[in-house]
């Protein structure tokens, strides 16, 4: 174990650097409590999405968390065979399915929920509580705001049209 704080030195200076290692480790350990349900932060993120909205297409989801289309399917995919979560005909258009939550799902996002308190609870207990209501404050602010999305957006189209035209492309210099 070290005794070095998580950001050490002048690299703490960038508040970027600081929330990119704290969700580092907080993904990393939340990734590792939900294991004990079965569960990853992915299939956390989808189930809660559907108690959030109702049964939405798999497309929907997958543009409402952002999640691109293979992990989208390979999550639904563990999910259906866990039993938390079940493709149906949508009702509206039977050419399409619709994602919904079984009952054995919304069981085991409520337990997720509780865990996920637990550990906010457990690995947030070095702030006060009004600096936890401000810190979740000033988060949600960023997540729901305009620049932030808008930059995740257009990085990972980039990152995707990067992806698409690399295949043929050579290796790009490297400064020398």
């Amino acid at each position: 174990m070290s005794d070095a704080p998580l950001v050490p030195g002048s690299i703490a200076e960038h508040t970027g650097c600081l929330l990119v290692k704290v969700g580092q480790v907080l993904y990393r350990l939340a990734e590792e409590s939900l294991a004990d349900l079965g569960l990853r932060v992915r299939h956390y993120s989808v189930l809660q999405a559907l108690a959030d909205n109702g049964a939405m297409s798999q497309l929907g989801i997958g543009g409402h968390l952002r999640i691109d289309p293979a992990t989208m399917v390979s999550t639904l995919d563990d999910l259906e065979s866990a039993g938390y979560a079940a493709r149906v005909r949508d009702p509206g258009d039977r050419r399409r399915y619709l994602v919904e939550t079984t009952a054995a799902g919304k069981k085991r996002l409520a337990r997720a929920n509780r865990m996920l308190s637990d550990l906010d609870d457990l690995l947030l207990s070095d702030l006060p509580q009004t600096k936890r209501r401000a810190l979740h404050g000033s988060l949600a602010t960023l997540a729901a705001g305009d620049v932030l999305p808008a930059a995740f957006d257009a990085s990972r189209f980039q990152a995707g049209s990067r992806k698409m035209s690399s295949a043929s492309s050579p290796v790009a210099p490297s400064g020398r």
